[in-house]
């Protein structure tokens, strides 16, 4: 089992040590989107969603989730974050949110930038649902990465 850097090598679970690497300066950008019927995307365009614009307090929330990541995934290190910011825009079928997060560390901002597209993207769900029963949460995924061993820059989607 000691191809995989979460199990040492009798089998157990264990946080990776990252103590011997180098800290750089390390991004992510990850992306996600929610479906919303054009109903739904008119109420919000017209601020008259029953619980209020939901774009800047996911925002919010995204960020703070960002910060927040170690605490929610057992085996993640906490990190000092330089940067996290969350983006959200109407396209035709609903919303699409970027999240980016930066800091000098000896690991990297992947998890924390995905945490934020997933957590702005619920609280958007948990905002609209008066509104929409059948909301969907698509495509979340990392979109780039750089700093640390290797970069990584996602395909183009079809």
């Amino acid at each position: 089992m000691s191809e995989l850097s979460h199990y040492d090598e009798k089998g157990s679970i264990r946080m990776v040590d990252v103590s011997a690497k180098e800290s750089t300066t390390r991004r992510a950008i990850a992306s996600g989107k929610v479906i919303l019927s054009p109903e739904t995307i008119s109420k919000l365009n017209a601020n008259e969603n029953p619980k209020g614009n939901p774009l800047e307090i996911a925002r919010i929330a995204g960020i703070m989730a960002a910060k927040r990541t170690s605490e929610l995934i057992p085996l993640c290190h906490p990190i000092a974050l330089s940067k996290a910011d969350v983006t959200i825009e109407f396209v035709d079928d609903g919303l699409t949110i970027e999240a980016e997060a930066v800091t000098t560390a000896q690991t990297g901002v992947e998890m924390e930038a995905l945490t934020a597209v997933s957590i702005a993207a619920l609280t958007i769900y948990d905002m609209c649902k008066a509104v929409q029963k059948d909301i969907e949460i698509t495509d979340i995924r990392l979109e780039s990465k750089t700093g640390g061993k290797a970069d990584y820059i996602a395909q183009a989607r079809a």
